[in-house]
């Protein structure tokens, strides 16, 4: 009997509206996560008994997203859409099929999932966007992918959305240890259709990213909700707080236990429950949330790349999704290589190995915007002519790597743009 690829059997799916299944994870997921994480939802406009087809978005704050936003909804379903390379992860294979998930390539362009996206639409119902691409890595938004604004224009269908507040401080990307605490969903209406009728596909994004707009840190600096972050929340915080506000050396920064300092300097700060940073002193330098702190790591990165001679070089090693099996225990991808990873003005090269053999790319930086992210920042991946490949780097280079590329890509003329909320249109 043929064996057949992974990837072809994902691709001859044809996805239809979400059955019982999803009414009963449902309300398993109200009985069982909202407890625990303190779950609050609030309707501006409620929506829940709307009928006929319809776009959901909302900001993608942590892998629980679907929960919080998704069993509020009932008995309104939605089909979600997820990450491609997930559906290649037995733990999530087949909860993704039962769920009658939608597959994504993230940031880049995906047939396939544009069809099955329009067959939902036409046959009635709602599809669940998460319009970022990938969860959180700072605890803010990043601005929305590319084309966000072409799809609901095309469409012309009302679209609702939510804004999640606290859903990263449940697990933020430097450490995705599940963290109790307190999680609030807002919903309201976004877009008539009357709206994206008489707007552009760049006023479209523009109202998104100002809608959906949230930081956590900056948000609970107000609220002070408390997590259960234990006695090692802030390990792996130097991942996401790589620079030195005080001695500006770079890859200095080394968490432990509930604290972060420059092994350099001995600047450093403690981390509370409310993920408020105490500095140890008067004489520490300690930005105002580690949003601010990310965003004064983004200046640098963006002056660094605008000198002609940029290189940023990492060993990594390769991984790819296999043919015909699952990934399983959780792997994100198969190891099949290894070699040397260089960002330039020019775009991403990769030069080394891949099932023995040798093998190289190189990506042009206006084609690459940025990458993804399936866990935590110890590794990060793109598609290469369709084909997913994750770079596990020998170093703490992973945010580095990201706001270098995305810096890059502004810079070279890039479409993807920052954030510029004086533009979004009301």
């Amino acid at each position: 009997m043929e064996r057949i690829p992974v990837e072809k059997a994902i691709h001859m799916r044809k996805i239809s509206h979400p059955n019982w299944i999803y009414d009963v994870l449902g309300l398993v997921w109200k009985l069982f996560v909202y407890p625990k994480y303190h779950v609050h939802y609030t309707f501006k406009k409620d929506f829940r008994k709307v009928e006929g087809p319809f776009f959901f978005i909302s900001n993608h704050a942590s892998r629980l997203d679907y929960i919080f936003v998704g069993a509020p909804l009932l008995p309104l379903k939605m089909n979600f859409v997820a990450g491609y390379n997930e559906f290649h992860r037995s733990h999530l294979s087949l909860v993704f099929k039962l769920l009658r998930v939608i597959p994504k390539k993230n940031f880049t362009a995906d047939l396939y999932t544009i069809k099955e996206i329009s067959r939902v639409i036409r046959s009635g119902h709602g599809v669940c966007i998460f319009p970022e691409g990938m969860s959180s890595i700072s605890g803010a938004n990043q601005p929305v992918a590319l084309g966000t604004g072409k799809l609901f224009k095309h469409h012309m269908v009302p679209v609702y959305y939510s804004v999640i507040r606290g859903g990263y401080l449940t697990s933020p990307k430097y450490n995705l240890r599940d963290r109790a605490g307190y999680v609030e969903v807002e919903y309201d209406q976004l877009f008539t259709v009357e709206d994206l009728e008489r707007m552009s596909p760049a006023e479209i994004e523009a109202k998104i990213n100002s809608a959906l707009y949230h930081d956590d840190y900056a948000w609970n600096k107000i609220h002070k909700h408390r997590y259960d972050i234990g006695e090692n929340g802030a390990e792996d915080l130097e991942d996401l707080l790589f620079w030195c506000p005080r001695c500006g050396r770079q890859h200095t920064m080394k968490a432990s236990g509930n604290t972060i300092f420059c092994t350099e300097c001995g600047n450093g700060a403690r981390l509370l429950d409310t993920y408020e940073l105490v500095p140890f002193d008067e004489s520490c330098v300690i930005p105002e949330t580690q949003t601010a702190w990310f965003q004064m790591e983004r200046e640098l990165i963006r002056k660094e790349v605008q000198q002609e001679n940029f290189v940023l070089e990492e060993k990594v090693q390769l991984g790819m999704l296999p043919e015909f099996e699952l990934l399983k225990n959780q792997a994100t991808s198969r190891i099949v290589g290894s070699g040397t990873l260089r960002l330039d003005r020019t775009g991403l090269s990769y030069s080394g190995t891949k099932d023995g053999e040798p093998f190289a790319f190189h990506l042009g930086s206006t084609a690459l915007p940025t990458y993804g992210m399936c866990t935590d920042l110890s590794r990060f991946y793109t598609f290469v002519n369709g084909e997913f490949m994750e770079f596990y780097p020998e170093n703490r280079v992973v945010e580095k790597f990201f706001l270098a590329t995305e810096e890059l890509h502004r810079l070279n003329g890039g479409k993807w743009k920052d954030f510029d909320f004086s533009q979004s249109a009301n």
